[in-house]
């Protein structure tokens, strides 16, 4: 069979073979660090936690740590925190102009904001590590139960949730340098992918034990999960190639350009980003209602329900909103008509400068609406999946974050691969075609 031939190949190849060792030997770490829980807390106290992830911000922020969170163990902050210094920083090289310098002096200016990322990401540390630690003492205190009293508990426990965390970073470093690439994506992908067998489980268990439906109901859950999956991948995948033609020119007796290229506009260029600003915003009334230990009136209950119209209508909106917004502090037409007339290139039919902006302007307009809309309805099928019976566990796989990381991530490797077989001139993947893969990282993210 091509499967186990393309398995053959990848063997016979001796670095890509090496890559995949280490990346599962650094993955088999991440996941034995998951389960080691922080000196001085009892693991038999910590239920109490583990409901309290079982839904909303929480349940995504233990998902993305493969069940580290609500395990508290050492590695319970996770690559999380690095990931909100990537935003903060990213978004800081879009507003502040000294940033965008860095930016274009090429691999120094990268180190150098990298080099920030990581004090950035050490600062958040400090500041989440107590605040975990707090969360974690009211918890437990509900169940009977207590965090070590006094100040050194509270010392050495930061010190080890932030090195933990930073040692997730390394983990994931050295996956990008030594494995197969994108190291901190494939991190999370990991994390996603901890918490896929027992949610299927679960699922598979209940559907048995129920009088209705049974196992026809979970073969119908799997092959609707297959066709989400599919859309999934679509949205991840989506470009408009615009055509780009570079005009000829003679130097001594070479020719230089004369290619006909494109640029390749993404239809979800925001990726997962819209989804984690607008699940933070909605997660605000829940905050309010949990530190005032207030029930709220109906207005404020509505926004507690993630499975009710109004949560979903506004959790929708928002993503449509901030898509927008991302997309247009991420995609700058005017930079890339400058580019392509500096490097004498044009889109055919189009004048350059201006006119060549309001062209990329105008064809981003047209494809981020439905790119955002299609983003909308990938968010909240999670929801649709709780209200037609699916447990919440697995309902998480229907959609939202988890669904567009786990399928971008899987693409990008998968990429990887290919790559190395191509470069062998062994056959890819796929009998016809190559893996296209994303244009970009997680970015997480």
């Amino acid at each position: 069979m091509r499967v186990f031939e393309t398995v053959r190949n990848i063997w016979k190849i001796e670095d890509l073979r090496k890559r995949i060792l280490i990346t599962i030997l650094f993955v088999l770490v991440y996941r034995l660090g998951s389960f080691v829980v922080i000196p001085g807390i009892n693991p038999a106290d910590l239920g109490a936690l583990q409901n309290q992830t079982a839904e909303g911000l929480l349940a995504l922020l233990d998902m993305f740590s493969g069940g580290a969170f609500s395990n508290a163990s050492i590695f319970a902050l996770g690559i999380m925190p690095y990931i909100s210094a990537s935003i903060v920083m990213q978004l800081a090289a879009i507003a502040v102009p000294s940033m965008q310098k860095l930016q274009r002096e090429g691999e120094s200016g990268r180190r150098k904001i990298n080099q920030w990322t990581r004090y950035l990401t050490v600062l958040i540390l400090l500041m989440q590590a107590p605040t975990y630690l707090i969360n974690l003492n009211v918890q437990l205190s509900s169940v009977g139960a207590s965090l070590p009293a006094g100040l050194w508990f509270q010392i050495y426990a930061t010190i080890i949730l932030a090195a933990g965390s930073m040692f997730v970073l390394w983990l994931g470093e050295r996956i990008t340098d030594k494995g197969i690439g994108n190291g901190i994506s494939f991190i999370i992908l990991v994390g996603i992918i901890a918490r896929l067998p027992h949610a299927l489980l679960a699922e598979f268990t209940s559907r048995l034990g129920s009088a209705a439906g049974g196992l026809v109901a979970f073969l119908f859950e799997i092959v609707f999960l297959l066709f989400v999956i599919a859309g999934a991948i679509l949205l991840v995948q989506g470009t408009r190639k615009v055509p780009v033609q570079y005009a000829k020119r003679v130097i001594g007796n070479k020719q230089y350009g004369g290619a006909r290229q494109y640029i390749p506009l993404k239809v979800n260029a925001a990726n997962v980003m819209p989804i984690i600003f607008a699940q933070a915003i909605m997660f605000i009334p829940i905050s309010i209602m949990g530190f005032a230990k207030a029930e709220g009136g109906s207005f404020m209950q509505a926004f507690m329900d993630n499975t009710g119209f109004w949560y979903n209508f506004v959790f929708a909106l928002l993503i449509i909103l901030f898509t927008y917004f991302y997309t247009a502090i991420t995609i700058n037409p005017t930079q890339m008509a400058d580019d392509l007339k500096r490097n004498n290139g044009f889109v055919p039919g189009v004048k350059p400068g201006k006119p060549t902006k309001d062209y990329l302007d105008a064809i981003m307009d047209r494809i981020t609406l439905p790119g955002a809309l299609f983003l909308a309805v990938v968010a909240i099928l999670p929801a649709f999946a709780e209200i037609l019976g699916v447990s919440g566990g697995f309902a998480q796989f229907f959609g939202g974050t988890s669904l567009l990381i786990l399928v971008g991530v899987v693409l990008d490797t998968l990429q990887q691969i290919e790559s190395h077989l191509l470069m062998r001139h062994y056959d890819g993947l796929l009998k016809t075609g190559r893996i296209k893969g994303r244009t970009g990282t997680v970015s997480a993210y």
